[in-house]
């Protein structure tokens, strides 16, 4: 149905813009790259019959109409900037897949009522600018104006004037509004399609997650005088809950995980016992009814190893979202369409936060998967099969088409 040619040339034409040695790339959010990936999307869209507009956020639309101009928009989309040496897939695929999608429906003549619109949100990954998806948080109501404005890279410049340097300060107006449906289709950025050789994961929600800072008090001291018998040995503790959250995780469901991903100690000096000991924890879970449930575990699994080592503990939020749950019609669509065109699938839930997660607060949304190949994706080495693509864009182009009819 989709032409994969076609998009397999956009896909690798955009992968020039911010090229890496080893066929990734880097092109973060507002960068020089991001601007020409920008530009090189909006003459695409308008190549094919797109109006085209940005608004105050850099968040790009294009939009076809339909026969009723005033129904409910039927939107699918997602981001082009990277992380540092990422993939040449991840975010773009969601983006020029739907391109493909619309310049089908409009190449064939099919008859749809609903306006449908393309969109790239700006800053997804969070990689320059955090916390990461700004452009749809803006939009959906997460994040206001000021704030996301107010965001600094690690260089110190701020989101607001770096969205000027590139030139893609746009209207209020120009936000995504009347939107109804919103599909995004992603790379899995995970093993399980591929283990289990299914082409398509429609997926029915985005975990929860809760994101801690938690610091293990100890005393520190002299490392070479002070007995073993008599320390307060902070990191030692922080071990013993670290290898206590991934014991707990590993006897949890599919989809509950668990992952320290930064630790500090001090004084953080090669002879001394460390007094303190800072580290994150990240905890993600798909289900609703056992999200605060787990994360009251969590909390109870730490103070209680710290106890027993007769050290105390300070446990800070970051940050906490539920899990999302998409809608059920976006999703049965999806779902008849795999059984209508005899693709092989399977539901599941995305363990990775996306604009889906978003746009799920102003309409009704779901994702599409596609394999990636050895699990991997935000690095050079990520892959997807553009078979894969093939059938997965063909999927979101029937659910586009029954949705917007």
């Amino acid at each position: 149905m989709i032409q994969q040619d076609r998009l397999k040339k956009r896909m690798l034409e955009m992968a020039e813009i911010g090229k890496t040695p080893n066929g990734g790339v880097t092109r973060l959010a507002l960068s020089e790259e991001n601007r020409q990936g920008r530009e090189l999307l909006m003459q695409w869209m308008k190549e094919i019959g797109l109006a085209v507009r940005y608004d105050d956020f850099g968040n790009i639309i294009g939009r076809l109409e339909g026969s009723d101009p005033d129904a409910a928009v039927v939107m699918a989309g997602s981001h082009i900037d990277s992380v540092p040496k990422g993939g040449k897939f991840d975010g773009v695929l969601g983006v020029l897949g739907a391109l493909e999608v619309v310049e089908t429906i409009r190449g064939q003549g099919i008859d749809h009522r609903n306006p449908i619109e393309v969109v790239a949100f700006t800053n997804e990954e969070g990689a320059r600018f955090t916390p990461q998806m700004l452009g749809s948080g803006a939009v959906t109501g997460e994040f206001s104006k000021a704030y996301t404005y107010a965001r600094t890279d690690w260089d110190g410049f701020r989101f607001e004037e770096e969205l000027q340097k590139i030139g893609f300060v746009g209207a209020e107006e120009n936000r995504p509004k009347n939107v109804e449906t919103f599909i995004e289709m992603h790379i899995e950025q995970g093993p399980t399609l591929e283990v289990n050789d299914e082409t398509v994961g429609v997926v029915t929600g985005i975990a929860g997650f809760t994101w801690l800072e938690v610091t293990v008090h100890g005393d520190s001291n002299h490392s070479g005088t002070t007995p073993m018998s008599y320390r307060k040995d902070s990191l030692v503790t922080a071990s013993g809950v670290i290898r206590a959250l991934s014991d707990w995780a590993n006897g949890k469901p599919d989809g509950v995980v668990a992952t320290v991903g930064k630790i500090k100690t001090s004084p953080d000096i090669i002879n001394a016992v460390p007094g303190e000991t800072t580290f994150t924890i990240d905890i993600r879970c798909p289900d609703e009814d056992q999200f605060d449930a787990y994360f009251a575990e969590v909390h109870e699994l730490i103070r209680r190893v710290v106890s027993e080592d007769e050290l105390t503990c300070t446990i800070d939020e970051i940050k906490t979202h539920p899990p999302v749950v998409f809608s059920e019609r976006v999703v049965g669509t999806i779902d008849e369409v795999c059984r209508d065109l005899e693709v092989s699938y399977r539901s599941m839930a995305s363990g990775a936060g996306h604009d889906a997660m978003y746009m799920h607060n102003i309409a009704d949304t779901a994702m599409i998967f596609v394999p990636s190949i050895n699990g991997k994706s935000h690095c050079e080495e990520e892959e997807t099969r553009w078979e894969d693509i093939e059938q997965g864009v063909n999927v979101l182009y029937e659910a586009i088409v029954r949705l917007s009819q």
